[in-house]
């Protein structure tokens, strides 16, 4: 897993955008709760009141509560305040910091609340009751009543003082909160005489409202900000291991190729880094967010004094051990699914390209069976882990409604012996379910996250694999030789090649050398080599024992790039890619003449066929050449190497899907074309190496003839069962006269 670090590593700018993001999200997440509880308390249970110091106040009503504080507090409560209007009516300065304001607001609580108390009293006694709600006259005759009961001469001004201080002193915490409730009652009171206590209310509520839209709107450009971001990155890092492996995987010799099976790494290309992008998005849009949303809810639930915070921790108990025992279970399952995609892929590849055996060999109903096995393993492990995940979301789902139940019971109980306030637990519920989101966020991502690091794991294997074929350093590159004038002289001196992991040689002391003007042959029983003999030159593979030379030069020392562009090579399964003949004839370099291409098809014997279609060279072709014949693909692709025009040309029985005239006018077109290059065929018709210069003849790895027709006829058993299987005695008769002839007039 920690292997998708280093590729998220390059984009950390943009990672770091996406942090502060997420941090500016979570901020306004965790806002929108407390928002929510001052409403719900102050607008509406508290008529908008924030606090016992009053926006604006008559000046009665500060008289009376300046009777009810010190005398230092009554001159901040009256320098605070502007000059009265035609109605009597004070309101507050500007310039008041919200210090003061706080200051203020603690320093007017009791006498708030002494003062509502008496117009309480008012109220009672003015309706012949114990108990009644004052209104705004009540507040006016308690207002006088104290403003009169301190111009009396005997008023003990710090005697009142010091009992309400007393009161206010024996109470703890819950009581004061109370005690700070009540005192907004009196400013309430006090806009209601005022006749302004509706618009107070509305003015917080729309306020209050305002930024909370404000900061929902921000969280969501943030959330909005962070997707694109995260998304970029992700399809960067795919893009980026795409090219990295595409890269690594061109890089390849055949024994690479054949470790990891082509179809393996199909599935690395593209399902595992698929996975590794979508982990690589879920990191920065949850992983990085679910715990500072986490963390951020703790931090506020333990703000908001309720009590109830062995709620939360019974509530992460609970999800971890849920979370642990989830992935005990399933992360077995999560390293078997990439292997089991493999095995789907493989069975797929071969039933698709197999088709026509398949069909030939009436054996649809078994390899129906077997792709119908490869699916329903790969079906049964993505059937756990998906139930596992069902499992999941239940669970949870039991575990947040059991916590809402646990903090609506206990906070019930809260509200009504401590006075907790509605608000507080609606913000306490959503802080916690924003814990337990966090945590479910957490476990969603869980599941993909195993399945993930396998994925990378089989990336990185093959980013890590160094091929065996590899360019030398330039410090070993001979002198000259990027100004070399190559002739194409080819040379086998006692080469040994054994393949990764076999137990002997497939060939074993090679010694030939083939020139320019020349062609040499390569001829022998089924798997005795031949093909593998022919892959060395451009090295597919790389010899085990002895060398191979190309004008003197070891193909060791050489560049793969210059190596390369000395030889024209035709595989012995024609290969076409999708476009154009015009693009496969190029295809070894877009610097070919038209002429030249058109020359190449003529000698090909491709010319005709090509002329027949309507668009000529512009006509186009299948993925993979599926839309012409099998002895039109291998003229195309005998064209595509003759119009590179090499000093080395190598055919691996690249005539066999061509009839008898077809091979004869290519091979003697192809003479005269290549007249002064190194022509080396492999081949399994006696006809095709019937004229060359030389002959090798080849069994089990070993040369056991080398010389023309004729004298191989001769002195060579193996070439001369070779010929009998395939020509009568009258032609074998009439093919050693013509060889004989050809080697004569080349002698001369």
């Amino acid at each position: 897993m920690l292997n998708i670090f280093p590729h998220l590593a390059k984009h950390w700018a943009t990672i770091l955008a996406v942090v502060v993001l997420l941090l500016v999200q979570a901020n306004c997440d965790l806002a929108l709760p407390s928002y929510t509880s001052d409403i719900v308390d102050v607008g509406i249970q508290q008529g908008g009141v924030e606090n016992g110091l009053p926006g604006s106040a008559r000046q009665t009503t500060l008289d009376a509560l300046s009777v009810l504080m010190s005398g230092e507090d009554a001159a901040a409560l009256d320098a605070a305040y502007g000059p009265a209007d035609e109605n009597g009516v004070r309101a507050l300065l500007d310039t008041v910091t919200e210090e003061q304001q706080a200051a203020l607001a603690d320093a007017l609580t009791t006498p708030d609340v002494a003062l509502y108390m008496a117009a309480a009293a008012q109220s009672a006694s003015r309706q012949g009751v114990e108990t009644a709600l004052p209104e705004p006259q009540d507040l006016d005759s308690a207002a006088a009543m104290l403003s009169a009961a301190a111009a009396a001469p005997d008023f003990d001004h710090e005697a009142l003082l010091a009992r309400l201080s007393g009161a206010a002193g024996s109470l703890d915490a819950t009581a004061a909160e109370t005690l700070a409730s009540q005192a907004v009652q009196l400013v309430r009171l006090e806009y209601q005489a005022q006749g302004i206590d509706g618009n107070v209310q509305m003015h917080y509520l729309l306020t209050t409202g305002g930024e909370m839209l404000l900061v929902a709107l921000l969280m969501a450009a943030a959330a909005i900000s962070v997707g694109f971001l995260a998304s970029r990155v992700s399809a960067a890092v795919g893009r980026d291991l795409r090219r990295q492996v595409f890269g690594k995987v061109i890089s390849f010799s055949n024994a690479e190729t054949d470790r990891f099976s082509t179809a393996s790494l199909i599935t690395r290309t593209t399902n595992d880094i698929q996975q590794v992008q979508m982990t690589a998005v879920m990191l920065l849009r949850i992983v990085v967010y679910a715990p500072i949303l986490g963390v951020g809810g703790i931090l506020r639930v333990a703000g908001t004094r309720t009590g109830l915070s062995w709620i939360i921790v019974l509530a992460v108990a609970l999800l971890m051990a849920l979370v642990f025992a989830l992935m005990r279970v399933a992360m077995p399952k999560f390293k078997q699914m990439q292997k089991l995609v493999d095995r789907l892929n493989l069975v797929s590849r071969e039933i698709l390209t197999g088709i026509m055996p398949i069909r030939a060999f009436s054996r649809e109903k078994f390899e129906e069976e077997r792709f119908d096995a490869a699916n329903k393993d790969l079906m049964k492990t993505q059937l756990f882990t998906n139930r596992t995940m069902t499992f999941m979301m239940p669970a949870m789902t039991l575990i947040m409604n059991g916590i809402s139940l646990l903090i609506v019971w206990f906070g019930g109980h809260a509200m009504e012996s401590s006075g907790m306030q509605v608000g507080d637990l609606i913000a306490f519920i959503t802080y916690t379910m924003q814990i337990v989101m966090s945590f479910l966020m957490l476990t969603a991502i869980s599941i993909m996250l195993p399945r993930a690091g396998v994925a990378a794991d089989r990336i990185e294997e093959v980013l890590r694999t160094e091929p065996v074929i590899e360019d030398p350093a330039p410090a070993q590159l001979p002198a000259g030789l990027e100004n070399k004038q190559w002739r194409g002289v080819v040379q086998f001196d006692h080469v040994n090649f054994r393949f990764p992991g076999a137990d002997a040689d497939a060939l074993e002391d090679i010694t030939f050398t083939a020139e320019p003007g020349k062609t040499t042959a390569i001829i022998g029983s089924t798997g005795c080599g031949k093909s593998t003999l022919l892959n060395l030159i451009p090295r597919f593979y790389d010899v085990t024992g002895g060398k191979i030379t190309l004008d003197g030069v070891d193909l060791r020392l050489m560049p793969q790039e210059t190596l390369r562009a000395q030889l024209g090579y035709v595989p012995q399964k024609g290969v076409l890619f999708s476009g154009t003949i015009e693009s496969n004839l190029k295809f070894g370099g877009d610097a070919i003449p038209d002429a030249d291409m058109v020359q190449a098809a003529e000698i090909a014997q491709a010319a005709e066929f090509i002329s027949a279609k309507p668009e000529g060279y512009q006509s186009p072709i299948a993925q993979g050449g599926t839309n012409v014949s099998g002895g039109q693909k291998q003229r195309l692709s005998i064209a595509r190497a003759i119009a590179k025009n090499p000093k080395v040309y190598l055919f691996d029985d690249s005539f066999s899907a061509l009839d008898y005239k077809t091979d004869v006018t290519l091979r003697r077109a192809l003479k005269e074309k290549t007249g002064d290059a190194t022509v080396i065929i492999v081949a399994q018709r006696i006809s095709t190496v019937l004229h060359a210069d030389q002959i090798l003849v080849l069994d089990e790895g070993r040369i056991v003839g080398c010389g023309r027709h004729a004298d191989l006829l001769a002195t060579c058993p193996e070439y001369r069962e070779i010929a009998k299987s395939q020509l009568s005695e009258k032609d074998l008769a009439k093919a050693s006269v013509t060889a004989g002839e050809t080697a004569k007039g080349g002698e001369a």
